[in-house]
């Protein structure tokens, strides 16, 4: 059997697909379809010329168009994921702050934290305390301008 150009193509063209299903996002399958528009044009007898453009044109054209469409559909991300939520909120201290102890633990949001002070400062129980940052699974804070 001689191999033909439109095989190349429909063999890239179900890699891509293939490839789609083992990835997140909608990214191979778009090549994937501008792939099998080129293998069809090799197949009608079109020039390489206009195979390659059939595949570019179509493949950047469904990739544009899709990417618009999943920004309308899934809008804007909330702020803050994860324990960078936690940034800018005010917490209260439930154990004291002590750097050189490594000791400490703020309660913020109902949820308690090991945290320790951004300057090395000892803070108090019952402090009022604002997260500036976060270190892995620590909260950096500082003690509020609102009292503490």
């Amino acid at each position: 059997m001689e191999f033909k150009v439109w095989m190349a193509w429909m063999i890239l063209a179900a890699i891509c697909i293939v490839g789609e299903v083992f990835t997140a996002g909608f990214f191979l399958l778009w090549f994937g379809i501008g792939a099998a528009v080129a293998g069809i044009f090799a197949l009608i007898g079109l020039g390489a010329a206009f195979q390659w453009i059939g595949f570019i044109v179509i493949s950047c054209l469904l990739f544009l168009l899709s990417r618009r469409f999943s920004e309308r559909i899934t809008g804007d991300q909330p702020k803050g994921v994860g324990a960078d939520r936690c940034i800018g909120k005010e917490g209260v201290v439930v154990e004291e702050l002590n750097n050189n102890k490594n000791t400490g633990r703020v309660r913020l949001e109902g949820e308690e934290w090991r945290a320790e002070s951004d300057v090395g400062e000892i803070i108090p129980q019952g402090a009022r305390v604002t997260v500036i940052r976060v270190e892995g699974t620590r909260l950096i804070v500082r003690v509020s301008e609102k009292g503490g």
